[in-house]
């Protein structure tokens, strides 16, 4: 339908049906940092933070928002993060990632998560596109790199109009000359009125294991929204059956708002999947965490050796996608 219009003359500015607006935040937490809104005609609509890893905060479907945002909220990266900092600027969104040295607890003297999600994004480009599917297309290059190491990650988001998808594919590269590291979890982060009374979150997961002795409370319960009460986070490890293509999934329906969001990722790159639950007043949210690597840091899986490496000019190329629905 877009396509026909644009190319006989119905749509004089793509603007209408593909709106792209860069911004600079002008003050609070956030201010002086970039912004990029991108609405779809029924798409997804989505905020780019291209200072903080072209990572995907607030997402909205129609007037239903589908991403958790903290009482934290929209805010500048740290300059330097180091052992719990993360946790300072950390303001949800749809997507949040975590690496590239380090993902979950501080270890081997990174900090909590790495520090990806406080680098500036550079060679940012957006474009709209009518041919094969009218679309916005949003990509950028991170480089991670001290004078010890230097990762480069390539970012492209697809966000469709039409249906509401958007897709992410990273690639990463080591340009160093050693081995590193290079753990990646994508923090897909869910809050109300999606994750709320009625909503069922559905896996094909094989097993479940509990991180620690206060996540047990959540093995019986963790398809639906618990109470709100003051009680520990709980993290589930879920390992996930992929289907026939090799993708794995996690959905979200909630008949009060009545959509479903469906989260997939390749299962071959990200073989480890994480669950987060957290029911305590000011926060209640829940987390679906594609992986690569454990939540108990960089030594923990040294230990068990389930480090992931990778070597001098080595590409490792992660998609993750997001999909919504009205049920």
């Amino acid at each position: 339908m877009i396509q026909d219009a644009a190319v006989d003359g119905r749509i004089p500015n793509l603007d209408a049906v593909l709106q792209v607006r860069e911004s600079t935040v002008a003050s609070g937490p956030a201010e002086s940092t970039r912004a990029i809104d991108l609405k779809p005609l029924k798409g997804i609509g989505i905020r780019i933070l291209p200072d903080r890893g072209f990572d995907i905060g607030p997402a909205w479907f129609g007037d239903v928002p589908l991403a958790w945002v903290s009482s934290t909220g929209e805010t500048a990266p740290l300059e330097d993060p180091r052992d719990m900092d993360w946790n300072d600027a950390f303001g949800g969104g749809l997507m949040t990632t975590c690496g590239l040295h380090n993902v979950g607890m501080p270890s081997e003297g990174h900090g909590l998560h790495g520090t990806y999600s406080h680098l500036p994004a550079a060679n940012v480009t957006v474009e709209r596109i009518v041919d094969g599917g009218p679309r916005i297309l949003a990509s950028a290059v991170i480089d991670d790199m001290t004078p010890d190491h230097h990762f480069r990650l390539e970012r492209t988001i697809v966000d469709h109009a039409g249906r509401g998808l958007v897709e992410v594919t990273d690639v990463t590269e080591n340009l160093g000359r050693a081995p590193e590291p290079a753990p990646i979890l994508y923090h897909v982060n869910l809050g109300y009125p999606l994750w709320s009374t009625g909503a069922e979150l559905k896996l094909p997961q094989r097993s479940t294991t509990p991180r620690d002795a206060a996540s047990e409370a959540g093995l019986g319960s963790w398809h639906h929204p618990p109470a709100v009460e003051h009680v520990p986070e709980q993290v589930l490890e879920h390992e996930i059956d992929p289907g026939p293509d090799g993708w794995g999934w996690a959905s979200v329906k909630s008949p009060i708002v009545g959509v479903l969001v469906t989260v997939r990722w390749r299962v071959a790159e990200l073989p480890r999947f994480h669950q987060w639950i957290n029911p305590s007043p000011g926060m209640y949210v829940l987390g679906i965490e594609p992986a690569n690597a454990s939540t108990g840091g960089r030594g923990h899986d040294r230990l068990e050796d389930r480090l992931p490496l990778l070597e001098p000019g080595e590409r490792r190329e992660t998609r993750i996608s997001f999909e919504a629905e009205t049920v």
